[in-house]
């Protein structure tokens, strides 16, 4: 496994499509490369003393570096411009990203679109429907498979969240999506699938991992939706830090979070920390990742968690701030397998979920948070559809 990664070739920037390139983002991408989203099978330990504690080690000049030390800080949106300073080891495909690439029609990966519109298996399904989904379908895979050839890591593939409550139709969807890379010789190692961590998506998650398929569960916003994609074997499991803080300061009589704040604890962090110490304690494969993250505090009060997904803006901050051992901050590993042993979990949280319990368990935290959330991937997959709609057949098929 590289311990680096050169930028892309200035071939992949090159000439008119360099400007739109720039102006393109990309989610999930890290900035060390030496482990960012990498299958289960080859992720070696984080880099951090085991004990509760360190102090900045003498060698690390950075708050980014002595953050990265702790856990793999993953930029929340990376532009081709940061290649070099950020150079990417993973990817996400989304509707978003599919938007985002048809709004720039000079960029590299126009092309990729361009031929899933003229492909000639989906051209002669005779369902509306079906056509278009076999489009969308060949679009994301197009595109993941040009993403797999610029990043040694995963390359993460949104899942339609309409089959968020349908748990063979998840399955039939993630099926596929895999032969389509199949047959592009992208293979399943390289790729996990990302899935609204409903009952039924956690559900799809745990028969996909008994396949030997990577599944990444997200919108998680709460603890029994964390234990339950934990004991499901998901590979990846997502959790949005900010967006539990923002909900807690608008609302009231979700019994986790009300229980967060009588401790004095920020409901976001306790919920990736209970998740965590779940995870470990119990000994679960899953890696665990904080999204949503609002400030460089917020990165401090989780080191040692598997990913942090981290905006640029405070990305960049870390990068700039330098810091001596004795000075400003103290570098503490604050989640650790051997602060999780210690945890105490009472007996309701430790059951097996089953449906009716995980339903039961969810607060309208959780609830809302999940329904937004699911919401907004499903416009954005209506949108492309619609564009998909406007420009097929693409010009000179």
């Amino acid at each position: 496994m590289s311990a680096s990664l050169q930028s892309p070739p200035s071939s992949a920037l090159s000439s008119s499509s360099a400007l739109q390139n720039r102006r393109l983002g990309f989610a999930v991408y890290s900035t060390r490369p030496s482990f960012a989203f990498k299958s289960q099978r080859s992720f070696p330990q984080i880099r951090a003393s085991t004990g509760f504690s360190s102090s900045l080690d003498a060698g690390l000049s950075t708050e980014l570096d002595a953050v990265s030390s702790y856990s793999e800080i993953v930029p929340d949106t990376v532009i081709f411009d940061d290649f070099e300073r950020f150079p990417p080891t993973a990817a996400t495909v989304s509707s978003s990203l599919l938007l985002g690439i048809c709004s720039l029609p000079d960029t590299k990966f126009k092309s990729s679109v361009d031929t899933a519109l003229a492909d000639s298996a989906c051209y002669r399904l005779e369902s509306s429907n079906g056509r278009m989904s076999c489009f969308i379908n060949k679009a994301l895979v197009n595109v993941g498979g040009d993403m797999a050839k610029l990043v040694p890591g995963r390359v993460s593939t949104e899942v339609d969240a309409r089959l968020a409550y349908d748990t063979h139709g998840i399955i039939r969807k993630v099926h596929d999506l895999l032969k389509l890379y199949h047959e592009i010789e992208i293979p399943p190692e390289r790729l996990l699938f990302k899935i609204p961590s409903t009952w039924q998506g956690i559900e799809a998650s745990r028969l996909l991992e008994s396949e030997g398929i990577q599944t990444h569960l997200t919108f998680v916003y709460s603890f029994c939706q964390a234990a339950a994609a934990a004991q499901a074997g998901a590979s990846v499991i997502q959790i949005f830090v900010g967006r539990i803080r923002d909900w807690a300061r608008n609302h009231k009589g979700d019994p986790e979070i009300e229980a967060a704040l009588q401790r004095g604890d920020d409901p976001g962090l306790a919920l990736v920390t209970k998740a965590y110490n779940y995870i470990h304690k119990y000994g679960h494969k899953s890696k665990l990742m904080a999204a949503a993250i609002r400030n460089k505090q917020d990165v401090f009060n989780i080191l040692g968690i598997d990913y942090i997904i981290t905006p640029l803006k405070i990305l960049q901050s870390l990068k700039d701030s330098v810091t001596p051992p004795d000075d400003k901050y103290s570098f503490v590993r604050r989640l650790s397998p051997q602060s999780a042993a210690t945890y105490n979990f009472s007996a309701e949280e430790l059951v097996k979920w089953d449906q009716y319990g995980f339903a039961s368990a969810m607060g309208p935290a959780a609830v809302e948070l999940l329904t937004a959330g699911m919401e907004g991937y499903v416009n954005q997959v209506k949108r492309v559809e619609d564009l998909f709609g406007k420009i097929w057949p693409p010009p000179n098929v």
